[in-house]
Formats: structure tokens, sequence, C-alpha cells
């Protein structure tokens, strides 16, 4: 099973950066160990929050061309404010640079302005065959998926739209 933290994606520039969105609600289900009578967002869920977004910048510019993206090294990792639910994070990450299967990443969250967390992370980037000849199948069904996910995510004709509700019947 996997699961995605980001709710949105708001906007991307390949090669260079990406901002989404993610809201938390009581409906998550690690808020209830996390913790009964005040429940906030686990701070490794932010960092992944932002390897999320990190990752989709990294295939956004590569064209999906590698079927793996994880998590290599997070340094410098600074956290600033709890997120409670209710809240909404946003979350943006900035390529620094990238050789050899390898991007460095500089990526923050932000809540109504302030900090929450921050951190610098590589990522790799690989595909299944690279280590394993033959599966090459694999790595396209992952691309596939990847794909199919990143169009849920990230729709840059919606942010343009106005909902129907805000028209002028009379521009109608």
């Amino acid at each position: 099973m996997r699961f995605t933290l980001l709710d949105r994606i708001t906007s991307l520039v390949p090669g260079t950066k990406i901002t989404a969105v993610k809201n938390l609600t009581m409906a998550e289900e690690y808020l209830g160990d996390h913790f009964p009578q005040f429940p906030v967002m686990p701070g490794v869920l932010m960092l992944e929050a932002m390897v999320e977004a990190g990752a989709w910048l990294v295939r956004a510019t590569e064209d999906f061309a590698h079927s793996v993206i994880l998590l290599r090294k997070a340094g410098n990792v600074k956290y600033g404010q709890f997120v409670q639910p209710g809240q909404t994070l946003e979350v943006s990450a900035e390529i620094l640079g990238q050789a050899d299967g390898e991007t460095k990443i500089k990526a923050r969250g932000t809540m109504n302005g302030r900090l929450t967390v921050a951190g610098r992370l590589s990522l790799a980037s690989y595909n299944v065959a690279d280590s394993q000849p033959g599966r090459e199948t694999t790595d396209e069904e992952i691309r596939q998926e990847m794909r199919k996910l990143f169009a849920l995510l990230y729709r840059p004709d919606e942010t343009e739209r106005q909902p129907a509700a805000a028209m002028d019947p009379d521009d109608a």
C-alpha cells in the first residue's frame, strides 16, 4: 500500500521549484496516538511531505525518467511550530543541483507565512531494472502509476479558474 501526504500541487516550474499543500484533518489515524490530548502532525511526516514535494519536482523535471525516487539524506532539518488539525502546511522545494542520479533540494514548510519545518534533502533516483535486469516492465508500471497520481495532484488549469458562483450572471 502506498500513501500520499500531499493534497495538491499548487505551482510547479520543472527544473526549479514546486509548491504543494497538506491539509491536516482529524480523520488522519495517526493523530489518535500523536497525541491524544494534543493532536499534531509528527515531525517525520512533515519531513515526508517535503520529500514528496521534492520527488514530484524531480519527476516533472526528468519527465518521469526514473521509477523510484527516495530520500538518501536529510540535513539541517529544523522545526518551528506544530501543525494541528484544521491547519494547512504549505510545502516548497527548490532544486540546488543534480548529478549522477542524485538531486539536492532545499525544502521548507510554512503555515500562514511562518516557518514550520525546513531542511536540505538529497534524493536518489533510479530504475528497478538498473540493479535487476529484466524488470523494465516493473519500471514502466510504476512510472504510469506515478503519472496518474501526478495528474490528480497537479491541475494547473484549475488554479486559474474561478468558481461558477463567483461569476457575475450578466457575464454569462
